[in-house]
Formats: C-alpha cells, sequence, structure tokens
C-alpha cells in the first residue's frame, strides 16, 4: 500500500463554506445552470459536467498522418470482440519489454458498469493527492488516444505514436512466436504499460476489457481490486448468470489484496467473496463497510456524504448525475483509502478538502453529458439494460424534460430489447438509427424491436444517424421553444462517439 497522504487536522475549512465555493464556481461556469426553484432547498440542474477531455484530431498535418497509419496498422488486428481467452500473449510481449507493468503499483477495475467513470473517479482522487497517474480505460468516445491518459489527461497523439513505434519491433516478435497474432487491445494493453513505466507514473488505474481472468489487462498484481456492479453482459463469452460472470472477472483478484466491492447480486457476491477467501484477500463491501451515506441533487450535479473506510466525507460535490454514479464515487473513494492504507494501518481518512476538490473536478465523457441546449441533447453510452435502467432513472432525476425524444442506435450482440424496455418508460418517442461501426444492428432490424416495445406510433426510423438527430430535435421543439424537450443519445459507445463529432464536441 502507498503512503498515507496528509489527514484532517482540527483547522479545517467549514464544510458549508467550502460547498458555497463549489458551487459558486459551478455558477460562474455556467450562469445558465444557476437555477434554484423557489420556495425548495433541493437544487435542480439543465446542465451536466465539466467539459470533457476528449481529444480532437491533431492540428499537424504530418502528426494527424502519422496517427491515421498507426491506427490503419491497428486495424489489421483482432477487434475487440473476436478473443482467444488467453493471457499468453500479452504475458510474451511484457516478457520481451522488460515486465514495464511491474515498475508501479496499480488499481485494477472489473465489473459490469460504471467501470471507467469509477476509473477517473480514482484517477482524479489520486492525482488531488500529488501523484503520478496512468489511466488505461476502454472503448473510446471519439479519439484511440483517449484510451491511454497521464496525470489525467490523454496522451498526446505524438506520445502514442512513439510509444507504438518503439513497440512495434517486440510486437512482431511475438506476432511470429504466436499461433495467432496480438489483437487490437492486446497492442494498446502493452502501449498503455509500457507508457506508464516511461512517464514514469506513481500509479496506475486500469479497467479491464472484459471479463477479468483471461483479460489482457491481467498481467498486473494489483493491491487493489476493485469490482463494480455486475450484471448480464457478453453472456456469450463470460457466462449467462451474474454468478457465472463474477467467476470470470474474480480472476482479478490477487494474493493479500484488497477488494473494494461495489453491491452486488447475491450470486455474484458468494462467487467473489469465496474467491476472496481463497487467496487471502481483505473485502470491503458497499452498504457495510463503505457506502452512499445521503446524496441530494445540486446545479451541475449531486451533494453526497460518502461513508468511507475511514469515516464520512461531507458536502462532497460531483458533476455528474444519478445514483449510480453516486455509488460509483463511493467506490472510487473506498479503493483510493484502502491504496493509501485508511482502515487497515492507518485510521485517519484522506484530507477532506482534497477529496471534495477532487470530486468536483470529476467529468466523464459520453455519460449523460450535455452537448447542446435549446432544446437540451445529452449523451450517454448505456448499451445494456442494467445500464439503461440506471440512465432511464438518472434523466428523470436531473433534467425536468416535459418530453424526451431518445435516438438509439445498438450494437448487434447486445440485448437490444431490455435496452429498450428500460427506456420505453421515459422516452415519448424514439427514433432507431445506426452507426458507422460493421457491429451495428441495421437500423430496420432494430426498428422491429422497437415497434413491439413502443408501438408502431412512437417509432421512427433514420438509418443515417445525422438524420437521426435532426429527426429527434424537431419532435423535441415540436412544443415550443419554452417547453422542456429534450434528446437522449445512446445504445452504444459508437453512436454516442460519432454524435458528439456532429453535435460539435471534439
Amino acid at each position: 500500500m502507498s503512503e498515507l497522504p496528509p489527514h484532517d487536522s482540527g483547522d479545517q475549512t467549514d464544510p458549508g463554506e467550502s460547498f458555497d465555493e463549489i458551487i459558486a464556481a459551478e455558477t460562474e461556469r455556467d450562469p445558465d445552470l444557476a437555477v434554484i426553484e423557489a420556495g425548495s432547498r433541493t437544487l435542480r440542474t439543465q446542465g451536466g459536467p465539466p467539459e470533457a477531455d476528449v481529444p480532437a484530431r491533431p492540428e499537424d498535418p504530418e502528426t494527424d498522418k502519422a496517427l491515421r497509419e498507426v491506427e490503419a496498422e491497428l486495424a489489421t488486428r483482432w477487434g475487440e470482440t473476436k478473443l482467444e481467452p488467453s493471457v499468453t500473449r500479452i504475458s510474451a510481449l511484457m516478457d520481451v519489454l522488460g515486465e514495464p507493468q511491474r515498475s508501479y503499483p496499480s488499481i485494477h477495475i472489473t465489473g459490469t458498469n460504471g467501470k471507467t467513470s469509477t476509473a477517473r473517479m480514482i484517477e482524479a482522487l489520486l492525482g488531488a493527492f500529488e501523484l503520478r497517474t496512468g489511466r488505461y480505460t476502454s472503448p473510446h468516445v471519439q479519439s484511440v488516444t483517449e484510451r491511454i491518459s497521464l496525470d489525467g489527461s490523454p496522451i498526446a497523439a505524438e506520445r502514442f505514436i512513439e510509444t507504438y513505434q518503439d513497440i512495434k519491433p517486440y510486437v512482431e516478435m511475438v506476432d511470429a512466436q504466436q499461433d495467432y497474432r496480438l489483437s487490437f487491445f492486446e497492442v494498446l494493453t502493452g502501449m498503455a504499460y509500457a507508457a506508464f513505466a516511461d512517464a514514469p507514473v506513481d500509479v496506475a488505474v486500469v479497467e479491464v476489457g472484459m471479463g477479468g481472468s483471461w483479460d489482457a489487462t491481467n498481467v498486473i498484481d494489483s493491491d487493489v481490486a476493485v469490482v463494480t456492479p455486475i450484471d448480464l453482459d457478453h453472456t456469450d463469452r463470460l457466462g449467462g448468470t451474474p454468478g457465472e460472470i463474477a467467476g470470470e472477472k474474480a480472476g482479478i483478484i490477487k494474493s493479500g489484496a484488497t477488494v473494494i466491492m461495489a453491491q452486488q447480486p447475491v450470486d455474484a457476491a458468494q462467487v467473489l467473496l469465496k474467491k476472496a477467501v481463497d487467496v487471502d484477500a481483505t473485502v470491503a463491501r458497499e452498504g457495510l463497510e463503505f457506502g452512499v451515506v445521503s446524496r441530494q441533487v445540486a446545479v451541475g450535479g449531486q451533494l453526497l456524504t460518502l461513508r468511507g473506510l475511514g469515516g464520512e466525507y461531507t458536502d462532497v460535490f460531483l458533476p455528474l448525475h444519478g445514483a449510480h454514479q453516486a455509488h460509483n464515487a463511493a467506490v472510487a473513494l473506498a479503493a483510493v483509502e484502502a491504496f493509501f492504507g485508511v482502515g487497515a494501518q492507518r485510521p485517519e481518512p484522506l484530507y477532506i478538502d482534497t477529496v471534495r476538490k477532487a470530486f468536483a473536478a470529476v467529468a466523464s465523457p459520453g455519460r449523460l453529458e450535455v452537448v447542446r441546449r435549446s432544446p437540451t441533447v445529452v449523451l450517454d453510452a448505456a448499451h445494456n439494460p442494467a445500464g439503461a435502467r440506471a440512465v432511464a432513472e438518472a434523466v428523470g432525476e436531473a433534467f425536468q424534460f416535459s418530453r424526451l425524444i431518445g435516438v438509439v442506435g445498438a450494437s448487434g450482440e447486445k440485448d437490444v430489447r431490455g435496452l429498450l424496455e428500460a427506456f420505453e418508460p421515459v422516452f415519448a418517442e424514439v427514433v432507431v438509427t445506426q452507426n458507422s461501426s460493421h457491429r451495428a444492428m441495421d437500423a430496420d432490424e432494430l426498428a422491429g424491436v422497437a415497434v413491439e416495445v413502443f408501438g408502431e406510433d412512437r417509432v421512427q426510423v433514420e438509418p443515417r444517424l445525422p438524420d437521426a438527430l435532426e429527426a429527434a430535435i424537431t419532435l423535441a421543439e415540436e412544443e415550443g421553444e419554452f417547453a422542456g424537450g429534450g434528446v437522449l443519445v445512446t445504445g452504444s459507445v459508437i453512436t454516442v462517439g460519432e454524435a458528439r463529432l456532429l453535435l460539435g464536441r471534439g
């Protein structure tokens, strides 16, 4: 575990003053968000989190050309949906690279939903305590360089290119020795671990790509293993029940580690706890050892009181919407406490003003992200029923839409019916479309399922995403400028990323 940062002292800033400063900062950032309902103590918002750090294409033509060449070479490899479940190839690559992943401690994150947002929160907390961080997450929203982050920002395109060129000879060496070439995800994982060692970072925050046991990231021995909520997704590869899926995800739990476990289905929790006992790991469970004490909708996000491993943290402002993000925050806080030894070697909590500062600066692109107003257009990358249910609840809580239009473009291998059923109660109408990925479900096929869920009168088909966005915005505007209509674009990270570009972000 890492050395504990400075803990609370007796002369802390008054919590009320700290929250007032946070709200003042948010109000200054966007005056339109400073809308407080008369006669209510609950602050409600029409806005979203701080501007997300999604990189655009490089401005320099030569750099852009070189990045496109790297992207083209990576695209010749197996994509992320074609797997040979083994860590043999990535282990061979780490061996010839000199085991870069062992040159820094790490926090490893698995689960079904919430992994990327939780990773970003962990990264923000560690950075606020003046640690140099590396973060590896997937998939990306717009640019492949988003996946590798140094000090809280996506790796520069120039450095991404250099890292690829540095490891390319070793990748080719491993390719020649193996039955199958390294996949797209395996090469990127190797690049991330090499970039972190080269930086060097004080700690890496690593999100699994899929599962855990045989995931390419699972060549690290993390002191802290984080398991976000497990639900049904990738059932053809991971199993048909939460318990079976947990069996794969439990593979990141290593001997002597601390496991930070979000609330889980009973069968998943049993599997995770058994694995922890088998490898002599310590477990901290949400709802028992840590959790969300209270949450209140606030201007630009929500105000939380969190119970960590070292005590309560009050007046924590999180500029993200939804109960699911509050639970992600509790998990992230407990993970960082565990990393510093809070609750084990040291009883003192983390310095609360630093915790507040870190959470107030968190952004998570494509997670209930507002990208346009009049009407408000929100993006969320929910792509399975559990994620869709969480988003549907959060939209109703955070945005006072009188009429919400959905734009849905999903991948063919997902539980599309379950996704649409989760959104049916909150969408007045839905515009079905498809993104540019070869994995995208055909718009007409998606429409057939949508008609069964919503009824024919509530479904519109627009195969091209630009047309779908235009149609949804037109439908949202039908009630007039001040009627409160909105648009939610969802169903896939790729759909959200393409919509983000079309709407002028990145």
